[in-house]
């Protein structure tokens, strides 16, 4: 969820890290901190809030050098504070870091009893004592940092430099991301590619239990128990202007617009539509394995557990297997029944949710076959994953997810017709069906983005409420669940999703003329059930806004407003009745005057559990 940004090379370090850092913002964060070497003096600056109070901080006390570490912490163990941001000293070694010590209490109890003193209420002050406790009896920077992180138990990504070898920065990881740059002369530390894409395209990706040392520039690979590793880059052809807002007031109305043109890439060199097929090149399971599944097993949060609630509507509908849909945090401690017929497929945007990453990996332990749909090439979950689909949003900076929930559901419907296909479920003209409107859905997605004028004046209309309720049924249920989320996560108005047909079990109570409903009634083998719940709520008062069908007048004559979308085939309709909702949460967030992009209390990438 933090930011991390390291630098050596020839050039001043600190604005550098600055812009390193602020291409990370959207993660989340609580305070924000510098740590740069020169002539063998160390420099520190760090500041609660958001990064401006640095960069003023940095202002009137410049920081010199070119090597230097940045960090945006979101607070995990400790209250948001100046004394518990980052970097964080002890004698002569100064650490960023992500993650959580699991072990942290006994470590700082025994550091303690060693004469150790703490400035701060955090677990990575621990590893900055721990590094220079054990650099007494090593003698040497980089063994006592293997030292120390043999004793570390828990997830980290870690940077640090030692005053007294100020021509070195070494890093490693374990359950956290970290991603190195390589430059001419110069190289840089992240915690993601974004961090660091304006100055490098040759990224290499940190597994866990590994190490870099830059002594004088030159980067060594290892383990961090010692063996050296050879470690190939990768180009990365992400465009540097896709994480610019491009004209948009805010990066997620940015992302919102560009979901017609992720949908298209992410449908492109997929589709064999002679054959009613899709050609999913990193999949990695062959028919005859796809055959022997007799369950499939979607594992999630947040946002991800809603497209994969669509995704368990599309895997019986099209393929006739059971599917069961888990939140990630509590799969693995539920002790899940699955097997070698059971395929799990995980769910994440960042492939880093560490609660996702758990459960691929209590999965694989059971003998499970898995698969990933990630957005970040080369992830952790990608990669420890049997086979993965990427989804081709590009980078999402706004942290409320919108294009790549659109995306992940495209995923999962090319995922499904290949099951289906593969198990015969599915034949050759119903899946040349399914591709001819998957390849006229982003079209679709276009016309949708045309209700934005008229949302916004929705928005204005019921901004001041204090609570929404959404409603839907069938695949719009888990849309209903994802646009109370939004409105939730970015303008902190209390709202629910629930079935339609459950609303009579409780939430009914709720609704009086001061509720606006929101309730998703497209044209579709659910119509006359949800006209008949919003007849419901209508006569206890509630405010509808009704999401449906263009030119349905029934609707239209009983609802206090309708937005109303372009017809669109039943398994598809989720990409298009997501687009609306998307903009009302922005929209009031935005009447309301909260922060759209990063909003409170929230990151981007949850990498700790």
């Amino acid at each position: 969820m933090c930011g991390i940004v390291g630098y050596i090379g020839s050039q001043q370090a600190t604005p550098i890290i600055i812009d390193g850092l602020r291409r990370l913002e959207y993660r989340g964060y609580d305070s924000a901190g510098v740590c740069t070497i020169a002539d063998g003096c160390v420099e520190i600056r760090r500041s609660e809030g958001k990064l401006v109070n640095l960069e003023r901080l940095i202002a009137d006390r410049p920081l010199s050098g070119s090597i230097g570490i940045g960090h945006t912490r979101w607070a995990t163990h400790g209250r948001p504070s100046e004394a518990n941001a980052h970097p964080h000293q002890a004698g002569s070694v100064i650490v960023v870091h992500n993650g959580i010590i699991e072990n942290y209490l006994p470590l700082k109890e025994m550091l303690k009893g060693r004469g150790c003193i703490f400035k701060s209420d955090t677990d990575t002050e621990v590893i900055a004592h721990l590094v220079a406790d054990r650099l007494k009896e090593a003698g040497d920077f980089e063994k006592a940092v293997r030292l120390a992180l043999g004793e570390v138990r828990g997830a980290y990504a870690v940077c640090i430099l030692c005053q007294s070898e100020p021509d070195t920065m070494i890093a490693a990881k374990q359950g956290a991301p970290m991603v190195v740059g390589l430059g001419n002369n110069e190289h840089f530390i992240a915690s993601d590619i974004p961090a660091i894409l304006s100055h490098t395209r040759e990224m290499v990706f940190m597994e866990d239990g590994e190490m870099v040392v830059f002594r004088n520039g030159e980067p060594v690979f290892s383990l961090v128990t010692g063996e050296l590793l050879e470690k190939k880059p990768r180009h990365i052809d992400w465009s540097s202007l896709m994480a610019e807002k491009g004209g948009y007031k805010h990066f997620m109305l940015k992302e919102i617009f560009e979901q017609p043109r992720a949908v298209r890439d992410t449908i492109t060199g997929r589709l064999m539509e002679e054959q009613g097929d899709v050609f999913l090149e990193d999949m990695q399971l062959s028919d005859e394995e796809l055959r022997s599944v007799d369950r499939v097993c979607v594992v999630a949060c947040g946002t991800s557990w809603h497209s994969g609630l669509v995704g368990k509507f599309l895997v019986e509908e099209l393929c006739r297997v059971p599917t069961e849909v888990d939140i990630a945090s509590e799969f693995r401690y539920r002790n899940p029944v699955i097997n070698d017929k059971t395929l799990l497929l995980l769910i994440s945007q960042s492939g880093e949710t560490a609660d996702t990453l758990a459960a691929l990996r209590e999965g694989k332990s059971r003998g499970a076959k898995n698969v990933a749909i990630c957005n970040v090439v080369d992830s952790s979950i990608a990669r420890e994953s049997n086979g993965v689909i990427y989804t081709h949003a590009g980078p999402e900076i706004g942290v409320a997810s919108t294009k790549a929930f659109v995306t992940q559901l495209v995923a999962l419907y090319l995922f499904a017709l290949r099951f289906g296909q593969a198990r015969g479920t599915i034949d050759r003209e119903r899946g040349q069906r399914m591709l001819a409107d998957l390849v006229h859905s982003p079209s679709i997605v276009e016309e949708a983005l045309k209700l934005d004028p008229q949302v916004e004046k929705v928005a204005r209309t019921y901004m001041t409420a204090r609570d929404f309720l959404y409603l839907g049924r069938g695949t719009s249920y888990p849309i209903a669940l994802e646009g109370a989320l939004k409105l939730k996560e970015i303008s902190y108005i209390h709202a629910e999703g629930y079935p339609a047909g459950e609303m009579k079990h409780g939430p009914i109570a709720l609704i009086d003329e001061n509720m606006p409903v929101v309730v998703l009634v497209p044209k579709d083998r659910h119509y006359e059930k949800v006209v008949s719940n919003m007849e419901e709520v209508i006569a206890r008062g509630g405010r509808v806004i009704a999401v449906c069908t263009e030119g349905d007048e029934e609707v239209r004559a009983k609802a206090e407003v309708t937005l109303e979308i372009p017809p669109v085939p039943e398994d598809l309709l989720p990409l298009v009745l997501s687009v609306p909702l998307q903009l009302l949460a922005y929209h009031v967030a935005v009447l309301k005057g909260t922060d759209v992009d990063q909003p409170r209390n929230l990151a981007k990438s949850v990498t700790v559990e």
